[in-house]
């Protein structure tokens, strides 16, 4: 005989350690957002030479992989785009 509550309750504790893992989809949409604009300018530090345009452009297409809060992705992502722009 299979106990059918604790086959459901190993499964809910399955399906809440992968969500917790996961990211979402408002977190995806901000880092692929900021990507390309991180790409777009780190082709342009690349093709001017300019060091500070391709390393903040990095910075921009990596930090999505290591936040996985949406509030605080787009905080990072508004600060470091900034910074390609307003200090010089």
């Amino acid at each position: 005989m299979v106990d059918h509550a604790a086959h459901v309750t190993r499964c809910a504790g399955v399906v809440a350690s992968v969500r917790s893992l996961c990211m979402s989809m408002g977190t995806i949409l901000v880092a692929v957002v900021f990507s390309l604009a991180g790409f777009a300018a780190f082709r342009y530090g690349k093709k001017n030479s300019e060091v500070r345009p391709m390393l903040l452009g990095a910075a921009l297409m990596v930090y999505g992989y290591f936040v996985s809060n949406v509030w605080l992705s787009l905080l990072v992502g508004c600060v470091l785009t900034a910074l390609i722009f307003f200090p010089r």
